[in-house]
């Protein structure tokens, strides 16, 4: 049986985060696994790292903008460990006498990522961060063009965990130029996917055969009526659809207003740099003659 050097490369890296996780379980305590996630937060959110990487992503993506990427590497990062903060991850997490019931957490093993181009530095932290929390080794898969950012990314968590004593094959990358293959082997051989990016590389994620969490193209609907705060609703609508060029998940796909509104939010909306990409729909006209846009 012939198994090409993409597969190998794979399976050999994998081995390694295998190696790293069976150590960092054996020797896991609460206190080992927040001040790995810890370093790795710090990682991407040092003023001048996270200003490389925001250069850096814009650079080799051409998607986004430097100041907000900043602004994403560090808030994102920030919130999650904020969020992270005091949940406890290491053995017994409850014990019921009554029921006999005893909670003990437990790392799944090697968690694998495959990340967007969109968000190439602040979407693995997180990811990498989570999967530090929670005892676990991660290996990721970037976008080709968001292979350097990712590289660097990695460099200044092994640089972190140099000072702290831990294991740099605990968070890894495939090896070499990213491909299909390597990717649906990692896919088939980690014990979670968590998978941010295109249709087809959730839906790959889904039929791996491998537990996965999938987050897909699909941008959120807004839907303004006469209740909202017309002059907030616009400014933190504009805000989101402008801000990194509207490259986060977050951002809004479609607006939507109901007609008791729309003429008042249209006159709200228009200050803020937007237009009509169609006449406004007068009342009694077809549905859809009104659409609005950025």
């Amino acid at each position: 049986m012939n198994i090409s050097n993409d597969i190998l490369s794979v399976d050999a890296a994998m081995a390694r985060a295998r190696g790293a996780q069976a150590g960092y379980e054996a020797g896991g305590s609460q206190g080992r696994y927040d001040r790995a996630a810890l370093a790795a937060g710090w990682a991407i959110m040092q003023p001048e790292r996270n200003r490389q990487l925001a250069e850096l992503a814009v650079r080799s993506t051409g998607l986004g903008n430097v100041a907000d990427k900043i602004v994403k590497n560090h808030r994102k990062t920030l919130g999650l460990l904020r969020d992270i903060r005091g949940a406890a991850t290491h053995g017994i997490l409850s014990d019921d006498p009554e029921t006999g019931i005893t909670e003990i957490a437990r790392p799944l093993g090697v968690i694998g990522a495959v990340v967007p181009s969109t968000n190439p530095a602040a979407t693995p932290a997180n990811n990498i961060i989570n999967a530090l929390k929670c005892g676990n080794a991660i290996l990721l898969s970037p976008s080709p063009k968001g292979v350097a950012c990712c590289e660097m990314l990695l460099g200044f968590i092994h640089a972190e965990f140099d000072r702290i004593g831990e294991n740099r094959d605990l968070v890894q990358m495939l090896p070499g130029q990213g491909s299909k293959a390597k990717t649906q082997r990692l896919l088939e051989t980690a014990d979670l996917v968590v998978v941010t990016g295109s249709q087809d590389n959730v839906r790959r994620a889904y039929e791996s055969g491998t537990p996965a969490i999938g987050v897909g193209a699909g941008n959120v609907a807004v839907i303004v009526d006469e209740t909202a705060d017309l002059a907030a609703a616009a400014g933190k609508i504009a805000a989101s659809k402008t801000f990194d060029n509207a490259t986060s998940c977050s951002s809004e796909n479609a607006l939507i207003v109901v007609d008791a509104a729309y003429d008042a939010f249209l006159a709200r909306w228009r200050p803020r740099a937007a237009r009509c990409c169609r006449r406004p729909r007068r009342r009694g006209s077809s549905p859809g003659s009104g659409r609005m846009g950025t």
